[in-house]
């Protein structure tokens, strides 16, 4: 989405590391043109990730974090660089903000080397270059700034927008679809959904079948049989709790699929989450199963991820399975207590975050699948969902 409003999880996350006294807040500030963080002379001023969602020419709209110094050695400091850390789990691409003049410290190789490690683009934004006698050269990922003379705030800028123009981007729908097309779109309105709004992977999906100039069609389960007769759709996309009485509407014929496993697709996440799947059914009594959720919503009596799920687990596999929940940035660190992980679609995650979600998982040995292929699989249908995709 390339407009103002674009959800969190839609934008580059741009993250602003570096050591106490880097010129870091006032590099943000600069960069952003306005004062997102607190300035002081002060070591230690940042005290927490500063995260401040705007659209910044000639980037469109990205998340700005300003982190803690990453040399902190206050009281607190410990705790502070820990979240500063988690941070690295956000970012799309990082500026290590490093005052000119200065030798290298151990706390910035080490974030170099957590940059490379993840994958991370890395701009090195050398800070209070005015003081210097004379200013280098800039070169391909380094760059002599000041903040308070606004030297090379706008080549910055420029540097940064080609690394957000050169990431890779994934379809959500638009690649199964043609023009003129017509997709059915199934959305239980039941005492989970929202007032007057729908959820955000359905909103996704009605703008990408809008910008590939299809038919977008939107339907309850009780009048999909109508919909289907009468416009013979090209897709039917359903919400993974009506997978099995959408199975039985929809005719054989006609791809099925549904808005868990197509996010699951565009977060980068489909393959590794397909091989979760068949944890389900070596699940044991005794076991430990993570319901993982990227956002923070209220919950409702019949909670997919806290009552259907494990529900409709207990009653096909094994009574005896114990749950743990996480939401929002909350994911654990220690997943050794799992024998596997269910997440959701993650639409509230950037695909970077839900990547190192995995790589955690990954990491511990720990499988992972999400909603809507953990309940196609226990429905039976999983082999017909991912069919549109040519995975079944």
């Amino acid at each position: 989405m390339a407009h103002g409003s674009a959800p969190a999880a839609e934008r580059m996350h741009i993250a602003f590391f570096g050591l106490c006294n880097a010129g870091k807040s006032s590099l943000v500030n600069a960069f952003c043109s306005q004062p997102v963080s607190i300035v002081s002379a002060q070591k230690g001023t940042t005290t927490d990730p500063v995260v401040k969602t705007m659209e910044i020419l000639p980037l469109g709209p990205v998340a700005i974090i300003d982190t803690p110094g990453m040399d902190d050695k206050s009281e607190l400091g410990r705790l502070r660089i820990e979240r500063a850390e988690k941070m690295l789990r956000r970012a799309d691409i990082a500026v290590l903000a490093k005052e000119a003049g200065s030798g290298s410290s151990a706390d910035e190789q080490r974030l170099l080397a957590a940059f490379r490690d993840r994958g991370i683009p890395c701009i090195t934004a050398y800070t209070k270059s005015d003081l210097l006698p004379s200013v280098p050269e800039d070169g391909p990922d380094y760059i002599y700034v000041s903040a308070r003379e606004g030297w090379n705030i706008g080549k910055l800028r420029e540097m940064v927008a080609k690394l957000v123009h050169e990431a890779p981007s994934r379809p959500l729908v638009e690649d199964l679809i043609s023009e003129g097309d017509t997709v059915v779109l199934v959305i239980p309105i039941d005492s989970s959904a929202p007032k007057a709004r729908l959820i955000l992977p359905q909103q996704m999906m009605l703008r990408a079948i809008l910008d590939a100039k299809a038919i977008a069609v939107a339907t309850q389960v009780d009048c999909l049989a109508d919909a289907v007769s009468r416009m013979d759709p090209k897709l039917v996309i359903t919400d993974s709790q009506a997978f099995k009485a959408v199975a039985q509407i929809v005719p054989d014929r006609i791809p099925l699929t549904s808005f868990s496993i197509l996010m699951a697709r565009y977060k980068g996440e489909l393959e590794e989450q397909l091989k979760g799947v068949a944890a389900l059914r070596s699940l044991r009594r005794g076991d430990r199963v993570l319901i993982a959720e990227g956002c923070t919503h209220h919950r409702q009596c019949e909670d997919i991820g806290t009552v259907k799920i494990p529900r409709l687990l207990s009653s096909a596999v094994s009574d005896g399975i114990s749950f743990g929940f996480a939401s929002g940035h909350g994911f654990p660190d220690d997943l050794s207590d799992y024998a596997l992980v269910i997440h959701c679609g993650a639409c509230m995650l950037t695909a970077k975050e839900v990547g190192s979600r995995m790589e955690q998982c990954r990491a511990a040995g720990v499988p992972v699948t999400n909603y809507g292929m953990a309940l196609a699989a226990l429905n039976g249908m999983l082999d017909r969902s991912l069919r549109p995709l040519g995975l079944s």
